[in-house]
């Protein structure tokens, strides 16, 4: 009996474990395809990723370059990228994103995604503190 009711919330579980599965790799190959078109300076690339919310406020392909040039040079021309932690907070999701600059230093970003008809897009980006990591 026990084996039965284990196999019955393995099979009822499982769709969800990979749904969420599914939409991490969704998210974080969202923000992958924006930092390729930031690489290849496909401003129209790159805009295409953002919010109907981001693109109000930046108007076009050449203003949210430029805001993402001054403001988030790691983004920009980042010396490497690596993916932290998604969680869901207030019906929203996020993506951490560590980025190490030209420089070698490390800066933690995390993304606001939102579902939309045309899949995820990127809502905004904040700066969040690392943790220390001492010896």
């Amino acid at each position: 009996m026990i084996y039965r009711t284990i196999a019955i919330l393995l099979v009822t579980l499982f769709p969800l474990a990979s749904a969420a599965q599914q939409s991490l790799s969704d998210i974080q190959q969202v923000i992958r395809s924006q930092l390729q078109a930031f690489e290849k300076r496909d401003l129209e690339g790159a805009f295409s990723f953002a919010s109907p919310n981001i693109k109000t406020i930046f108007q076009s392909p050449k203003q949210f370059g430029q805001m993402v040039e001054q403001g988030y040079p790691m983004v920009w021309k980042p010396s490497s990228v690596r993916f932290g932690p998604t969680v869901s907070r207030s019906g929203a999701d996020y993506q951490v994103v560590v980025f190490r600059d030209s420089e070698g230093r490390y800066h933690a970003l995390e993304y606001e995604m939102i579902p939309t008809e045309d899949g995820w897009k990127i809502n905004g980006v904040r700066f969040v503190e690392m943790p220390d990591v001492g010896a």
